[in-house]
């Protein structure tokens, strides 16, 4: 059965309802450029989604040598079929005029396009000369969590092995250094415990502070069809706003921001006071358990309900349904990570299930939800602050074994101390010892915290920035150099998605003018250095992303995500493979963890773990003496409160967040029409009371103020809980009259959050601030938020977003048409 919807007003589709351990039905999507059809399509090349971290399966159709549209991959394991409206629209952007073509280089303050050989040589320039006078610590690389692993991997071995900076982390410490630190610090390793297909199975799904019917919309649609379906599963929603997850549980729980440790708290001393955990798994696979039980007996859900401002029933009543679910999955987002306390929050999910014993079998899981669609790749290949392969950069016999894979010596490894974050990489650059950044597929003028302290680091003279990008962004106004990049479905490489799966994107176009893929120009940075092993041959040895990738399989060989089993062919064959995949595990591997196995031993773990509480790191030896046997371990944490509390000043607690029609900056969602159209302009959402208080009403406008700035935006009404606002971050300024920056009146969310980070994750916490609200003028009609998802306004008269003609996709019950 084949039907054409407004996925715009539908973002979600039709419902495919199934039951518990049947398979999810196919649906197949598509979009096409108007006026054609299948027959029109000459190719339809394989890749996956690139606008969230959901990986989600396609095919792009390629006529005349141009994008044209996508199709949902039926078979494949993730989605069925599904495209959520990025994915269906969101290619559109490949082709915007304004893509960058050719290099440019500033001369005399402004930046004028030259050649790939002048614009490389003055980049290899500086990098000489800045290693003759101070060394690798001069140097940082602040990447993405968009690229292909094989781009990554190159990055992490130019950087780490070949200068040896211990500067290189990526936008992910924005987004999931907090799922990363989260699973480290229970699991003694990264990498998601459970798996989207258990959704299938459970008969409870808890989302804590995942807004995934915006973030994940085919995730969404997967719960959907289980809720649609005979026997479905009960929903948990934890979340300050009224998002479509929220208006969808059974019970919804809105602490107040910063409170969520508060709450995970009340939780588990309620399961744990009833018994209702699993003593046998307790003690056979875990250590710490004593401790949280003393930690949490001293938080009652009536102390917890009085920190979160919600009714202790209601935490008693979603502790009963966690403590008697059978098969329990919990999800994991930003409303975690990117809040006070981050870390600490989300091990706690992970302690809720290691006392109820729910991982590694089918329904019982964990995902510690990614951002990005290769943000799993920016992690796994040391793009970050780790070493690739979930190496660990405290374990000496780790940093031998990739200096024997790397061919160089071990010392050339920089892991004398931990290497450094994004947020402490800013830092540097601000005092001057960072003299050179080259920035990869991000936008930091645009997304990260305090943007009145970021912009002027960023425009320093004695900083040397090099900018990566396929737009000329917020940030490569500020370049020195600015690199033109090639995009998805212009190269070819893999990517990881957020439970594991593993999938090829393959080149369907040419990239435009002299663009060209991120891969080629880590290389050519490297040839030119003449960077070499121990052998005096060339440190890189491949020269594509196959041969990079087959490097990669023996990097990760024997590592928790052993990829050594995968091959291009293989890929190519069976679609989505979830890592470890070796010869134990020839197709992948569904769930971790099963009979409760970690990779936690104190000789293979990734890390050691850090304190809560101050970041420290945990000893080697003080690691072997808790943990010798290799169990998973529960750690527990007091609530503390935020650094920033409202006082009259400051009065409403201010947290930011995406939207369901916009991706990051908006540098390729705000060039599609339909994405652009569903939310053309920045809006703040209010409670009607605290509206009320500043004199507002739907659609007027609004200052929104913190100590640290100033944006205006009009209001949108909703159902969030009174003394809470929320700012979407997507709209920075490259298509406002300045195109560099704020002018005379700012929008960017992040001109108001706080240069403040979690102490184990090191990840920004987007969602502390405190904020008042002033009315600056009344204006006619309502603001231009959506009204499909958590924007929905309470006015009943506010028009509903639809999309035009442009907007209809096609949906296939039966297959691809």
């Amino acid at each position: 059965m084949s039907s054409r919807i407004d996925r715009i007003a539908q973002p979600w589709g039709s419902r495919t309802p199934y039951a518990p351990g049947e398979p999810w039905p196919v649906r197949v999507d598509s979009f096409l450029a108007d006026g054609l059809t299948p027959d029109d399509v000459e190719r339809w090349v394989p890749s996956a989604s690139v606008l969230h971290s959901g990986g989600d399966a396609m095919d792009i159709a390629v006529r005349a040598g141009r994008i044209v549209g996508v199709r949902g991959r039926a078979q494949d394991r993730v989605n069925r079929g599904r495209l959520g409206p990025t994915d269906l629209f969101g290619w559109q952007a490949n082709s915007s005029p304004d893509r960058l073509t050719r290099p440019l280089v500033r001369e005399d303050g402004e930046l004028v396009e030259r050649s790939w050989d002048v614009a490389m040589e003055r980049i290899v320039r500086h990098t000489r000369q800045l290693m003759e006078e101070q060394g690798p610590s001069a140097i940082g690389f602040y990447t993405t969590g968009q690229l292909f692993l094989e781009e990554y991997y190159t990055l992490s071995l130019v950087a780490r092995g070949g200068l040896g900076t211990r500067h290189l982390d990526g936008n992910t410490r924005l987004c999931t250094a907090s799922a990363a630190a989260a699973l480290k610090q229970s699991f003694g390793c990264d990498g998601q415990p459970g798996s989207y297909a258990d959704i299938d199975d459970a008969d409870v799904i808890a989302l804590f502070g995942h807004n995934a019917a915006e973030a994940h919309t085919v995730l969404w649609s997967r719960i959907l069809d289980r809720r649609a379906g005979a026997d479905p599963p009960a929903l948990i929603c934890v979340d300050p706003r009224p998002t479509p997850v929220a208006r969808a549980a059974d019970i919804h729980l809105a602490p107040l921001p910063g409170t969520n440790v508060a709450l995970m708290n009340g939780l588990l001393h309620h399961i744990i006071a009833e018994d209702l955990v699993d003593r046998d798994f307790l003690e056979r696979h875990t250590v710490g358990f004593d401790d949280l039980a003393d930690v949490v007996h001293r938080c009652p859900p009536e102390r917890a309900a009085a920190l979160c401002d919600i009714p202790a029933s209601q935490i008693r009543e979603a502790a009963q349904l966690l403590g008697g679910a059978r098969r329990l999955l919990s999800t994991v987002l930003q409303g975690f990570y990117q809040s006070h306390q981050a870390t600490a929050a989300a091990v706690q999910v992970n302690n809720l299930h290691l006392i109820r014993g729910m991982l590694g079998r089918p329904g019982c899981g964990i995902l510690q939800m990614n951002g990005q669609p290769t943000a799993q790749n920016t992690r796994e290949c040391g793009a970050d602050g780790d070493l690739p392969g979930f190496r660990n950069w405290a374990n000496e016999d780790h940093v031998r074994e990739l200096a024997r894979i790397w061919n160089i010596e071990p010392e050339q490894i920089p892991h004398y101390g931990p290497l450094t974050h994004a947020m402490q990489m800013m830092r540097y650059a601000e005092q001057g010892s960072i003299r050179m950044l080259w920035v990869s597929g991000t936008n930091p003028a645009v997304s990260l915290p305090e943007l009145g302290r970021i912009r002027p680091l960023l425009q320093q003279e004695r900083l040397f920035l090099v900018v990566q990008d396929l737009f000329l962004t917020e940030t490569a106004h500020l370049a020195d150099v600015v690199l033109p990049a090639a995009a998805w479905g212009e190269k070819t490489g893999t990517f990881t998605n957020a439970d594991r799966t593993v999938h090829l994107s393959e080149k369907a176009v040419e990239p435009p003018g002299q663009a060209r893929p991120d891969l080629d120009i880590f290389l050519d940075y490297a040839r030119r250095l003449a960077l070499t092993d121990k052998d005096g041959e060339p440190l890189v040895p491949w020269d594509d992303a196959e041969s990079c990738f087959e490097a990669w399989k023996e990097c990760s060989r024997g590592r928790p995500c052993d990829y050594s089993g995968l091959s291009y062919g293989k890929l190519r064959e069976h679609g989505g493979i979830q890592w470890p995949c070796n010869e134990e595990h020839p197709d992948g591997t569904e769930r971790l963890y099963g009979q409760g196995k970690f990779h936690s031993g104190p000789d293979y773990c990734e890390s050691y773990g850090r304190d809560l509480v101050t970041g420290a790191f945990t000893q080697p030896v003080q690691y072997r003496a808790q943990n010798p046997d290799g169990k998973a371990m529960i750690k527990a944490a007091g609530y503390l409160h935020p650094h920033e509390q409202p006082d009259d000043d400051h009065p409403l607690r201010l947290i930011t967040g995406r939207t369901l029609y916009h991706f990051h900056t908006r540098t390729k969602t705000g060039r599609v029409p339909q994405l652009q159209g569903a939310a053309p302009q920045v809006w703040v959402e209010v409670s009607a009371s605290d509206a009320a208080a500043c004199g507002a009403d739907e659609g007027d406008l609004v200052e929104v103020a913190t100590p640290r700035g100033r944006v205006r935006a009009r209001v949108r009404i909703t159902a969030i809980r009174s003394g809470v606002v929320f700012l979407p971050f997507h709209y920075g300024y490259w298509d406002t009259p300045d195109r560099r920056g704020p002018g005379p009146v700012a929008r960017a969310a992040n001109e108001l959050t706080a240069t403040d980070w979690d102490p184990a994750s090191k990840q920004p916490l987007f969602k502390t601030s405190t904020a008042r609200l002033t009315l600056v003028r009344h204006q006619q009609g309502a603001s231009a938020a959506p009204t499909t998802a958590a924007a929905a306004p309470v006015a009943q008269d506010v028009a509903p977003t639809r999309g035009d003609t442009t907007a209809q996709a096609e949906e296939n019950e039966e297959g691809p048409g």
